[in-house]
């Protein structure tokens, strides 16, 4: 967690005082989705415990479009005083600034807050496929390049962006056919249109577990604990194969780091509340709620990883 030296609290202690007070007015949080998926549900979750705790009733709204940068644009412009939040994820923060010629925001005028939690990606392949396990599968596609499409929640998201990195690392050419959102994608793979398909847990329990689609392997760095027995790519081999839906919250930059620090502290501490961690990992997050420094250096380190890839794979979106 981010703290204030004495020196800048001597030196400043009006900043003080206004982030001691922080919330002093219901803060605006917007989400660059629409309701139902993923980010939203995070979103109202750790917002109904951020409202509790501050007495201030965090407002969530909803704003999808442009692939996050309606939002992103909005939070970006908007007045750096931490009251108006962005659920952002790594599509958002990193793959659209490789993906993109030009944007309408720039990462550079969002300040990270928190990671609030990971999204991790499995393979996934409908009841039409006869791999047993993962290494089947991939072998199947080497035998037929070009011959096995793969679905996504869409062009430029974590889905796709994790099947490219399995078909870097195993050498496999696959065709993609992306969708708007993983909903309908998973449709398509349950129902036998598409073979395969990069899916989150949150978005792809109810299938798995209903046996409409077939979980291969996990694309973490440990076997996820809703499903003990499928294992990761690690384990067969392949331990760069990991990819995630990161989803944390960012303002405009100029914010004052105490703001930032208060704004930090009630959010990591609305993820911490036991029941919100509960309905977390019920739904398929893995709780995180970082220091606003831990954040920064993730998304640091996400952005040289999957710039390479995109560049290597010339991946373009415009």
């Amino acid at each position: 967690m981010i703290t204030v030296g004495l020196a800048a609290l001597v030196a400043a202690p009006g900043a003080w005082a206004q982030a001691a007070a922080y919330p002093a007015k219901p803060p605006r949080w917007l989400v660059p989705y629409a309701a139902g998926g993923g980010s939203d549900f995070l979103a109202r979750t750790v917002a109904q415990s951020l409202s509790a705790r501050t007495g201030q009733q965090v407002i969530v709204e909803n704003k999808p479009g442009g692939n996050t940068a309606i939002a992103a644009a909005e939070t970006a412009r908007g007045t750096a005083d931490g009251y108006t939040l962005l659920s952002a994820d790594n599509g958002t923060l990193v793959f659209n600034q490789a993906l993109y010629k030009s944007l309408t925001y720039n990462v550079k005028d969002l300040a990270p807050v928190t990671l609030m939690g990971r999204f991790p990606m499995i393979l996934v392949t409908g009841p039409a496929s006869t791999a047993a396990n993962a290494k089947d599968f991939i072998a199947q596609a080497k035998a037929k390049p070009g011959g096995i499409n793969y679905a996504s929640a869409g062009a430029g998201s974590p889905h796709h962006l994790a099947m490219e990195l399995l078909k870097s690392e195993a050498g496999l050419f696959m065709v993609h056919v992306p969708y708007r959102g993983a909903a309908p994608a998973l449709a398509e793979v349950a129902g036998g249109q598409v073979p395969a398909m990069m899916v989150d847990l949150a978005a792809g329990s109810a299938f798995i577990k209903s046996g409409k689609v077939k979980a291969l392997a996990v694309a973490n760095a440990t076997r996820l604990p809703q499903l003990p027995e499928v294992p990761t790519f690690a384990e067969l081999g392949m331990k760069n194969v990991e990819a995630a839906a990161l989803v944390g919250v960012v303002v405009a930059a100029g914010t004052p780091p105490d703001t930032i620090a208060a704004l930090n502290r009630h959010l990591v501490a609305a993820i911490n509340d036991p029941a919100v961690n509960k309905r977390m990992v019920e739904f398929g997050v893995e709780p995180v709620g970082s220091s606003a420094t831990q954040y920064a250096d993730l998304l640091a380190s996400e952005t040289t990883r999957w710039h390479k890839l995109i560049r290597d794979l010339k991946i373009t979106l415009d």
